[in-house]
């Protein structure tokens, strides 16, 4: 498959980039953002609704950088695994995504943002043409939605980010620039319940960085991943948990978010608050297991059904709620 061609833009400042987006935007011509370019370029080769220009954010280095309670967009996956610095549940979900070569090009910002994916979607045009396309790709095309039929309102397509549920544990806050200014949001409410908008992010806006509170520091947890092929693919289910311990060792709170299984990573906070901290833990784990399984709604669009990926979120919530209770014994 050959790259289609396009216009490359290389601001060197923030303030550059989204200048530059505004002046595309004002003159009414599409963009993309790229970044690492892992999940861009390959879906711009598959003819995946490519645009006529492309801003690369390579050279803006104030949005990179890795520390404790920040990391920029630009930062790339792989600085994250093996900062001594970054936060190990962070570090941990970084270390599942795909493989060294890709983390050393993807980067936090777009993993964060990454494009939705659906079997119907992720084809060559030439494919996707053959069926008449679908809801979201070639948007335009007024196709209906090849998962849900009779419906062209909402895509389900499946956002199959890593490191969003271990952030959402630990309470980050995403910070987001365009020429129109800056705002911040905690994480969990960047997200759009819709396969095509994907996010909250504006025409001409970017992810800048992310924010830690102080508070993530005592915080343990575990992330758990299910998926085809361990070396490469997106995740078929993911599940975060988080532990927080307060200065005489005892838990103080819990948390836990998933991605994989729905258009957007999910919080399940109301979920973890009903969890008896006097009763025995494993019994607890399975029976939130059982819970993140009836709660959880995924649909026919990636390789491993619907049912399939719904027991595995009970086995996730499982596995990730010991290992962490397992990290906090051994602290």
């Amino acid at each position: 498959m050959r790259t289609p061609a396009f216009n490359i833009h290389t601001p060197s400042t923030l303030d550059e980039a989204v200048e530059t987006a505004r002046k595309l935007a004002d003159k009414e011509i599409e963009f993309d953002w790229v970044s690492g370019g892992t999940d861009l370029i390959p879906n711009y080769k598959w003819g995946i609704n490519p645009k006529s220009d492309v801003i690369s954010l390579a050279a803006v280095e104030e949005i990179g950088g890795v520390s404790t309670y920040r990391i920029g967009a630009m930062a790339r996956l792989q600085d994250i695994v093996e900062s001594l610095e970054v936060h190990p549940l962070i570090s941990e979900a970084a270390s599942s995504v795909a493989s060294i070569m890709i983390r050393r090009s993807g980067t936090l910002g777009g993993n964060l943002c990454l494009d939705t994916r659906c079997f119907w979607l992720n084809q060559s045009e030439t494919w996707r043409r053959s069926i008449d396309y679908c809801h979201k790709c070639d948007e335009g095309t007024g196709a209906d939605c090849r998962v849900i039929p009779n419906q062209n309102e909402l895509c389900v397509a499946t956002y199959q980010g890593d490191l969003a549920p271990a952030l959402i544990c630990l309470g980050a806050v995403v910070h987001l620039a365009s020429s129109a200014g800056r705002r911040e949001m905690p994480l969990e409410q960047f997200f759009q319940e819709d396969g095509i908008t994907r996010n909250v992010l504006k025409n001409g806006e970017i992810v800048t960085h992310v924010e830690l509170p102080k508070s993530s520091s005592s915080v343990v947890g575990s992330y758990q991943k299910l998926r085809l092929r361990e070396a490469w693919d997106f995740p078929e289910g993911g599940v975060a948990f988080a532990v927080h311990v307060d200065k005489k060792g005892n838990i103080s709170g819990l948390n836990m978010a998933s991605t994989g299984f729905e258009s957007i990573p999910r919080s399940h906070k109301d979920l973890v608050d009903s969890i008896d901290m006097g009763a025995e833990w494993g019994l607890e784990a399975k029976r939130l297991g059982v819970e993140l399984k009836r709660t959880v709604r995924p649909v026919l669009n990636t390789w491993f059904p619907p049912s399939y990926r719904k027991k595995m979120a009970s086995v996730l919530a499982k596995r990730a709620m010991e290992e962490a209770a397992n990290r906090v014994t051994s602290t």
